[in-house]
């Protein structure tokens, strides 16, 4: 069974054998690989990905798998080039695929390999995140005067806040159409079956749950070799992550907790060294203002980005996890941290209530709108249920064993590749292969 996936990134095994950096984003997606050709031989895989508009494509085989590498400038996604068809059919007529299998919608490349292979009931689309509902949520409460605000960098790369959204708003055209176009959406909650059913209600929707990084399955988070009063959030780098919320319930919890500590993965939108104030976009230095207006400067730690072993690091020595986007499907990190059984607090927006129970962790009504006193009620219910985990010290066992137990069915691996295959193999059936 020959199975085409078309991927947003380039995996590890990949750039090891082309001697180039990989990303640590979807980093599930190579456990999958591995456990894929692991225990599964009768599927032959390919995988494409995006490498620069000016490069020559890519093809290769290592290791078991035969890899694409696709002319796609994903600084822009929100434009779609049709020169990314021409790569696809060469592609599709090099491999000859019996399935086609895409990772996300958030890029057009997901669009032009659907429209390329032309054969809907052989099509696989995987839901991650949805750019077309996320646009709705994307300024998450923010002041209106940020939304017009241009710093140099947001002028330089015309990308000020209420462009961004509007990048969003066109990158959910492309994930419409080719939401549009398959016959099969694999997806994980009820918030994304909502929403693919209501595009293409022909579609046949497949449950389908992420395996994630095998780090995340070993280890166990207790509270004595946690550090006290210390959260983590593992984004915050655009509105829709919840930053602001976060410091905003930040005073609260230090004028209880003088010790208390925010500690943020991934970019970091502050400024660093003598030239960063050409680099800060309006957002950052928002979060500037936030940080010191509420005295936090002493109460903040940024990361950087961080490899699966540094996240899980993070994850252990934390005392509260906190996930408050205003809008979310299935975020991994959410997954990863009840893998760990760290305790979580949640804002309940989007899918997060199909990936965790009220009694699993500390929950609360997210965002649901611009409504006037919102974001008040948000960084209210943030910073209490914060102090409650707190103040619970090791007693949090009660529901973050519970969280565990969840997050070991959801995500386990040989349940995950049985229904991945299976799924395979109904489509390779459908199509008469």
């Amino acid at each position: 069974m020959r199975v085409l996936w078309v991927c947003n990134i380039m995996l590890p095994v990949i750039a090891r054998a082309l001697q180039r950096e990989c990303s640590n984003k979807e980093g599930w997606l190579a456990g999958l690989m591995d456990t894929l050709l692991a225990e599964s031989p009768q599927v032959e895989l390919g995988v494409a990905f995006p490498i620069g508009p000016g490069e020559e494509l890519l093809k290769g085989e290592t290791e078991g798998v035969h890899y694409y590498g696709f002319r796609e400038n994903t600084g822009k996604p929100e434009v779609y080039d049709p020169a990314l068809e021409r790569d696809m059919q060469e592609i599709l007529q090099d491999f000859k695929p019996q399935l086609l299998h895409c990772f996300g919608t958030e890029y057009p490349h997901t669009l032009a390999a659907v429209r390329s292979y032309g054969r809907p009931d052989s099509t696989v689309i995987g839901i991650q995140g949805l750019c077309a509902v996320y646009a709705d949520a994307y300024m998450a409460n923010t002041p209106r005067e940020i939304w017009h605000t241009i710093t140099f960098r947001d002028w330089l790369k015309r990308d000020n806040l209420l462009r961004q959204q509007e990048k969003f708003r066109s990158r959910g055209k492309w994930e419409q159409e080719a939401v549009r176009l398959t016959g099969h959406v694999a997806g994980r909650t009820d918030w994304d079956r909502h929403w693919t059913a209501a595009w293409n209600p022909a579609a046949r929707y497949h449950l389908l749950q992420e395996t994630l990084r095998p780090c995340f399955y070993r280890g166990e988070w207790r509270y004595e070799n946690c550090r006290i009063h210390s959260i983590f959030m593992s984004q915050g780098d655009y509105p829709i992550k919840g930053l602001h919320y976060m410091l905003d319930a930040m005073p609260a919890i230090v004028e209880q907790y003088p010790d208390a500590h925010l500690y943020v993965a991934g970019n970091c939108l502050l400024r660093k060294g003598p030239t960063a104030w050409l680099r800060i976009s309006a957002y950052g230095r928002y979060l500037e203002r936030q940080i010191k207006e509420h005295g936090l400067t002493e109460h903040v730690t940024f990361l950087g980005s961080q490899t699966g072993e540094q996240m899980k690091e993070q994850y252990l020595r934390c005392n509260a996890y906190v996930c408050v986007s205003s809008i979310e499907n299935s975020p991994n990190s959410l997954g990863e941290a009840m893998l760990l059984g760290v305790p979580v607090v949640a804002g309940v927006v989007g899918g997060i209530d199909s990936m965790i129970a009220p009694d699993e962790g500390w929950l609360f009504p997210g965002y649901s709108g611009e409504d006037s006193g919102q974001r008040e009620r948000i960084s209210g219910a943030l910073s209490q249920n914060v102090l409650e985990v707190f103040g619970l010290r090791e007693r949090v066992l009660q529901r973050t064993q519970k969280a565990m137990a969840h997050a070991r069915q959801t995500h386990d691996g040989s349940t995950n590749l049985s229904q991945l295959l299976e799924l395979y193999r109904e489509l390779a059936a459908e199509d008469g292969q």
